[in-house]
């Protein structure tokens, strides 16, 4: 198996990764003016570029600019210039692989403080207990939304496409919109999208359609899946697997496997299940399970760390293996591997009890390694969760100020820019 690792992978649309090792998506919400990428984005993904890694997948680009997962969301709809996501294109290719986009629509998973829409499949909220008055309370979507968000769904793919991305990876885990559809939890339907599990995957298989539609044979279509949510009653392993059985006609790549979301950050490190804490590669049993079946390749995210546990992982079926905050920490880790060489340091754990509030200031410290690549710097990941956690709110307020100040006038251009 040591020589799997640094082995192409095949692709059905016809392109090959370099290795099996991928950049996974982390939210960098780092966005300049307009919420478009800018230096700073450009420099982080030369880092990673560098890096060894034979695919990154870029954090996640917003397709609806109403609807953003934070203030410094990226957004690349219809109105965007294509200039800057060009230019992230090339830096993002600058050592040789591949890069993709993940495009998203974060659906009720939006900051009670932010401007725009809170939608959902249905009108239930994010449950954090005493936290849950942080997020917005999201109204069901009429059909005539959804079609829409679909649409967008395409643009942004097709415009991916034309700034010259080599995939998309459509995020339909971590309770974002299209996991919040297969949820039985959040998604309490009467219509043609709710009820069984075929109707909760309808926006999903609607949204890879339109895409591949959009876009050329050659370009990656990806879906990020969990395997679990980890909720009581929630999406499972067995619906994961037919949903995966569903997705093979449609033309797609890969699946990335990942697992929860706000309310049980799984991805985090934090699974309800006692038993895949504190270990590398937190979903690997449901992965192994799944790739059993799968028709298609899988991807495995989430605490992969070590050498040894991606050859485990691969070993296990599963074809690619994605890391990141392993490589917010340390960038040029899949160079170090091919060199026998491993990562020497480690991001501070977060012991918090308050399991809302930890999985914030573990994303917090992830994004403060980011801009620190971002900078030129080098990475310190002894950094207190709670100083990350504060410096972000600061710029995440700045980001605030500025995303309300840009919406109205991007409403007007998309307005503007309807046909009569």
């Amino acid at each position: 198996m040591t020589s799997e690792l640094f082995s192409p992978l095949p692709l059905r649309s016809g392109a090959a990764l370099g290795n099996r090792i991928a950049k996974a998506a982390m939210e960098e919400n780092m966005a300049g003016d307009g919420q478009l990428p800018d230096r700073q984005l450009l420099a982080l993904y030369r880092r990673w570029a560098a890096g060894g890694a034979g695919l990154l997948i870029t954090g996640n680009v917003m397709v609806h600019a109403e609807a953003l997962t934070g203030p410094a969301g990226v957004v690349l709809d219809d109105a965007a210039p294509l200039e800057p996501f060009t230019e992230w294109a090339t830096a993002a290719k600058s050592g040789g692989g591949a890069v993709w986009m993940q495009i998203n629509h974060p659906g009720r998973q939006i900051q009670a403080d932010m401007p725009g829409v809170v939608w959902g499949p249905s009108a239930v909220g994010v449950d954090l207990g005493k936290h849950s008055s942080r997020f917005g309370r999201p109204v069901a979507m009429t059909p005539e939304q959804i079609e829409a968000t679909v649409a967008r769904f395409a643009v942004t793919a097709a415009r991916a496409e034309a700034a010259g991305f080599d995939g998309v990876e459509i995020h339909a885990a971590h309770g974002y919109l299209l996991s919040q559809f297969l949820s039985p939890l959040v998604n309490q339907r009467t219509d043609a999208w709710g009820g069984s599990l075929e109707n909760r995957a309808r926006m999903l298989l609607d949204v890879i359609r339109a895409v591949r539609t959009a876009v050329s044979p050659s370009f990656a279509v990806a879906v990020k899946l969990n395997s679990a949510d980890f909720q009581r009653g929630g999406f499972d392993a067995n619906d994961a697997r037919q949903v995966i059985a569903m997705l093979a006609p449609l033309g797609v790549d890969l699946v990335e496997l990942s697992g929860g979301s706000y309310e049980s950050p799984a991805m985090s490190g934090r699974p309800a299940d006692a038993r895949t804490q504190a270990r590398e590669a937190y979903f690997l049993d449901l992965a192994e399970d799944l790739a059993a079946t799968s028709p298609l390749p899988l991807m495995l995210t989430g605490g992969i760390t070590r050498r040894d546990t991606a050859e485990k992982v691969l070993a296990g079926g599963v074809a690619l293996i994605g890391m990141g905050t392993a490589l917010a920490v340390t960038p040029d880790l899949p160079r170090r591997w091919r060199d026998g060489r491993e990562a020497d340091r480690q991001l501070r754990p977060v012991n918090w009890s308050d399991k809302a509030l930890a999985s914030a200031a573990g994303m917090a410290q992830v994004r403060h390694q980011m801009r620190r690549i971002a900078r030129g710097n080098r990475p310190t990941p002894g950094t207190h969760p709670a100083y990350a956690l504060i410096t972000e709110q600061l710029q995440q307020r700045r980001a605030l100020r500025r995303y309300r100040t840009w919406l109205p006038t991007a409403r007007d251009t998309a307005t503007a820019d309807r046909p009569a």
